[in-house]
């Protein structure tokens, strides 16, 4: 019931009902009141196998560059102070956190999360930024430098995490030069339709 709910506040209330949901087969998405709030909702819960790179390699990275950037944040210390001397904790950078990687254009569909998901990135502080105010009330500046700083220092976490993950990825995946005809070996250990002599 507590996943359900979680999913419920957190995603379907923002998002309305999926279609389709993808997910291992972890006994919460398999209980039958998982699968019964999804009949009775009308979607289609499609699990993957215990080997199918094509499902969860995209998750298993997307989950893999969110905790890099969530250890980079809290790398620099459980708190920050802003330029008012007030302290915050790290879970205040979480949505700038959130924002920085839905409005960040990914290597793999050379598309911003958010325009995937709503068509357009949404409208950012900085994107609507005033010049022409003389006067700002102190603790409104104050505000947008907290943010400004939060963004910032998300923004870098987020990027380095990336760079980090990319040269993890090329040092370990050589383009080979193979050529038509070149002969190749190829390991069957995950082919179970595929029977020894």
């Amino acid at each position: 019931m507590n996943t359900a709910l979680l999913i419920w506040n957190g995603v379907v209330s923002w998002t309305g009902i999926f279609t389709n949901i993808i997910s291992d087969r972890e006994p919460k998405f398999t209980s039958a009141l998982w699968t019964s709030l999804h009949q009775l909702f009308g979607t289609k819960l499609s699990f993957s196998t215990a080997y199918h790179p094509q499902t969860d390699g995209p998750a298993k990275r997307m989950i893999q560059a969110l905790e890099d950037m969530m250890t980079r944040i809290c790398a620099y210390g459980l708190e920050f102070k802003d330029c008012d001397g007030l302290t915050h904790d790290w879970c205040t950078l979480l949505l700038e956190l959130e924002l920085a990687y839905k409005t960040s254009i990914h290597a793999s569909t050379n598309q911003a999360p958010a325009i995937l998901e709503k068509g357009c990135n949404p409208k950012l502080p900085q994107d609507s930024l005033r010049k022409d105010l003389v006067e700002i009330y102190p603790t409104a500046a104050s505000f947008k430098g907290t943010l400004d700083r939060g963004r910032n220092h998300s923004v870098r976490c987020m990027e380095d995490s990336f760079a980090y993950a990319k040269d993890k990825w090329d040092k370990s995946h050589a383009t080979p030069d193979f050529k038509v005809g070149d002969l190749v070996l190829v390991s069957t250990t995950n082919f179970n339709n595929i029977k020894g002599c």
